[in-house]
């Protein structure tokens, strides 16, 4: 049962009482496209978020078991959502509730069947996100490259409307972004305003009790409208990244509730949020802008891997730091620095680390650097650098963005970039809306940002890489005579940024393969040819530019 827009509502919404489930034909259900059960229990539980769960297991004809937690949506009504990874099974569910006695939610089944989908959206067509088979890179399901081109209008979820989400999408989406990260809700205990949406100083709430330091008393209404807020976004074919509480500096720097949270309240966060969004293509951002070892974000972790069954990207974002202590920091217990961006690197639930090199302009690529080094093998990314326009409009401006958003490419941080804007980061509702210091701002509101110069540069590399198999591609400057910048896949693809054009010597790099020339600074494509044996390259001018060796495995735009 295609829908003509998969994100914005669910194939069949499923309602109870028990006596629909003697249907014998099962419901259909489009791979990759949500199934929502719906159920009410006839229990009164004095606070159904934190005194009950609900979950479903799901099994088909091979064997093949998924398990997915349910959610509290409001009143009496709880809801559990499913995604078939494939386009062909009958899948049987049924569920279980903490509560043995509440047989309104727990012991109901049912049985679905996944047919083929119509839908033409990215997501459906190629499935949700995984890691690549080496760990470098995300995919979709069906092995399809995903190169991360974020941007971070972090306060969306509680300042922004629909409709101003669909202008921020429409806008992202021409330019190639696909990722959009996201502090799920606003997260500074001290932050003051009115409850209200496209407001001066206001922001909705998502917890009535988050200015106590505390996350039990959860607002249903303030999620449904986030629902409509993140399926825009996956209409774009944008891909939200989800951080539960931040870390760092968070909203307005007001004592972000991440730093002290109750580890239990941190988790059973987590396990809403991906019961609410994980059969939809997200990003688990479990740590920001700190050092990854704040309450509950190992537990959480360990929580993800046990109930995401999709198994989508989970990472750790940090702060400044890495090797020194920075002065806001010192003797600051509550900033963790000195962490080197690798917290859990070991641990089998974390699957990307991202750098933050800070906001003064400056372009810092040893961070990345030194990640992709690190052992076992985690995806990497700067996924913070200067936000243009930072410090009253002065820094990180025009092409600096698309210099750091290469360099940081081939410098280590394969799993794609990162691009913001001050007064967008925010979502500043008018140019002049206090309550930022000059350094995290700019007299624009978020609207005003969106088509700042800088964007456009960062969005030219999802151009420049459109149609080109690049998972697993590896920092090889060694491949190239004078340590030039170089990522491979060796044999089959090759990638290089010259900052300043000149010559590029790849001695192994075979004859017969395509070879084209990207402008990074119009997004235009130049000269082209074949690999001949022990090849040369040499840029058309000297101003900066791309060069693409490699069978792209679609026709190119």
């Amino acid at each position: 049962m295609p829908c003509s827009n998969p994100f914005s509502r669910p194939i069949l919404l499923l309602l109870i009482p028990v006596f629909l489930f003697s249907c014998t034909t099962p419901d259909p259900i489009s791979q990759w496209e949500t199934y929502e059960i719906t159920l009410q229990t006839q229990t009164a539980y004095p606070n159904p978020y934190t005194d009950v769960e609900l979950w479903a297991v799901f099994t088909n004809e091979s064997a093949d078991t998924l398990l997915r937690p349910g959610f509290w949506d409001g009143g009496n009504t709880w809801k559990i959502r499913f995604a078939s990874p494939d386009d062909h099974s009958l899948w049987q569910w049924q569920t279980y509730t903490s509560d043995p006695k509440d047989t309104s939610l727990g012991g109901k089944t049912g049985k679905i069947q996944a047919v083929k989908t119509a839908g033409n959206n990215r997501f459906i067509q190629h499935g949700l996100l995984k890691m690549s088979p080496g760990k470098r890179n995300v995919v979709h399901h069906d092995g399809t490259t995903f190169l991360l081109v974020g941007d971070t209008p972090w306060s969306i979820p509680f300042r922004a409307t629909a409709e101003q989400v669909k202008i921020y999408a429409a806008n992202r989406q021409e330019k190639g972004f696909n990722a959009a990260l996201l502090m799920s809700v606003q997260p500074d205990m001290k932050a003051e305003g009115p409850d209200a949406r496209n407001t001066p100083q206001g922001f909705t709430r998502g917890f009535a009790d988050l200015h106590e330091g505390h996350i039990n008393q959860l607002n249903p209404a303030y999620f449904q409208y986030l629902d409509s807020l993140t399926d825009i976004l996956l209409d774009h074919e944008i891909a939200p990244v989800y951080q539960p509480i931040f870390h760092g500096f968070g909203w307005k720097g007001l004592d972000v509730l991440g730093n002290t949270i109750n580890p239990e309240e941190y988790v059973r966060y987590c396990k809403y949020l991906l019961a609410r969004y994980g059969s939809k293509p997200a990003f688990w951002l479990l740590a920001g802008d700190n050092g990854g070892k704040d309450p509950g974000v190992k537990e959480s972790g360990e929580m993800m891997e046990k109930w995401d069954c999709y198994r989508q990207p989970t990472g750790l974002h940090y702060n400044p730091c890495d090797d020194y202590i920075a002065e806001w920091a010192i003797n600051n217990p509550l900033k963790h620095c000195e962490h080197y961006n690798k917290s859990w690197q070991a641990e089998n639930w974390l699957d990307f680390q991202w750098a933050q090199t800070g906001h003064s302009g400056e372009h810092l690529y040893h961070k990345v650097s030194r990640m992709y080094e690190n052992q076992p093998v985690k995806a990497s990314a700067n996924g913070e650098p200067t936000y243009e326009g930072m410090n009253d409009g002065k820094n990180g401006l025009g092409w600096w963005q698309g210099e750091e958003a290469w360099m940081q490419l081939m410098s280590g941080g394969t799993m794609g970039v990162v691009y913001g804007a001050a007064g967008l980061w925010q979502w500043k509702v008018t140019a002049d809306e206090e309550g930022w210091g000059v350094w995290a701002s700019q007299n624009k509101s978020w609207q005003e940002t969106l088509d700042m110069e800088g964007s456009r540069y960062v969005g030219y590399l999802a151009k420049a890489l459109e149609g080109y198999d690049i998972a697993d591609m590896e920092k090889r400057w060694d491949l190239a005579e004078d340590n030039r910048p170089l990522l491979a896949i060796e044999g089959k693809f090759y990638l290089s940024y010259l900052n300043e054009g000149g010559k590029i010597s790849i001695p192994t790099v075979p004859a017969g393969l395509p070879w084209r020339w990207f402008d990074p600074q119009t997004g235009e494509w130049g000269d082209e040819g074949i690999t001949e044996v022990n090849p040369v390259f040499i840029t058309p001018g000297q101003s900066p530019k791309v060069l693409i060796i490699g069978e792209p495995n679609k026709p190119m735009h």
